[in-house]
């Protein structure tokens, strides 16, 4: 089991754009996807001269990943069969 210092956008945003201060990173877009109403934020900062930006997700069980969740398939239960 992850740590909850694992889970947060804060050390996902650390491991994945390299930051050591997230003052050189910054949020310019958050919002809900369309479709499931997940939320998501893009995060940027500065990499060797060059802006850097990558999208990260919350996932249900409260993780950030850079991978969007997988959406929510339709299921039948036998409950429903037997009605």
């Amino acid at each position: 089991m992850t740590s909850t210092r694992e889970q947060s956008l804060r050390s996902v945003v650390e491991k994945w754009l390299e930051v050591k201060t997230l003052k050189t990173a910054r949020v310019t877009v958050f919002g809900r996807t369309p479709s499931g109403g997940r939320r998501y934020v893009c995060v940027e900062t500065m990499h060797d001269g060059e802006k850097l930006a990558l999208f990260f997700f919350r996932h249900d069980n409260g993780c950030w990943r850079v991978f969007p969740p997988a959406p929510a398939l339709p299921e039948m239960t036998l409950e429903r069969l037997a009605a």
